[in-house]
């Protein structure tokens, strides 16, 4: 099982390279490397790839139009789409996003030794799962964070005292779960794992005594990636997991 474990630790062995959805037209860069259309663009695999809609392409003359019809404000994701935290569809959450913003976003607050992402997080709980219980399992784990790429990653501590986030989170993920096409309720799998990987994640944080409660690691191997890195494998492992569930040809 070692043995295996290392092979998914290191995403699965080669995976097939991402490459953004029918509905992300690419759009030209200007010298200084932003879209000179609306859209605002990923590094995907190593090159630029840049998605997004213009609200002329929408018929529309002002995002103001769509914002008097919604609950709440809307925020800007990173493809240069709208998206209503407050009032989640799933049609307006895409993997693009999930990733990039994930792939930035540092495990524990910051409290770590080197910076770890939400991202690598996601991936190696993914490949732990994917040999014991299918690639169905294994994508709500590569997705189980996937609400706090708009809502943030909170740390659990706080959690219970921010008055409406754990019903915002909520309503992110039943449309992450419509979106992808999961189960609603988080597996118990998934979330057994993500509380073990706790004890694997232990090597960047400052040894203190309160780490021996956590004593069932799942034997994945933290390895700090770069944001960029990070987002490439979160993207080339959800594609791998599609292909696996015979949703992409």
């Amino acid at each position: 099982m070692a043995q295996e474990d290392d092979v998914f630790v290191t995403t699965f062995g080669p995976l097939d390279k991402y490459v953004a959805a029918n509905d992300n037209n690419p759009q030209p860069l200007d010298e200084s490397g932003a879209s000179t259309g609306f859209a605002v663009g990923g590094i995907v695999s190593g090159e630029r790839r840049l998605v997004g809609e213009s609200y002329n392409d929408l018929g529309v003359d002002h995002p103001q139009m769509f914002a008097s019809r919604r609950f709440g404000d809307f925020m800007q994701v990173y493809s240069g789409r709208q998206f209503w935290p407050m009032d989640p569809k799933a049609d307006e959450i895409h993997i693009e996003d999930i990733a990039h913003s994930l792939s930035l976003q540092c495990r524990y607050a910051g409290h770590c030794i080197k910076f770890y992402s939400v991202a690598e997080h996601s991936v190696l709980l993914a490949g732990w799962l994917l040999p014991r219980y299918g690639a169905e399992i294994a994508l709500w784990g590569l997705l189980h964070d996937a609400s706090e790429a708009y809502l943030v990653d909170v740390p659990r501590p706080l959690k219970p005292f921010l008055h409406g986030y754990k019903e915002a989170e909520a309503r992110v993920m039943a449309a992450v779960a419509q979106r992808f096409g999961l189960a609603l309720d988080m597996p118990p799998p998934v979330h057994e794992a993500d509380d073990r990987i706790i004890a694997d994640e232990l090597v960047n944080l400052r040894p203190m005594a309160w780490h021996g409660r956590f004593d069932d690691p799942l034997g994945v191997r933290v390895q700090c990636w770069e944001p960029e890195h990070a987002e490439d494998e979160f993207l080339n492992t959800y594609v791998m997991l599609e292909r696996q569930m015979g949703r992409v040809a």
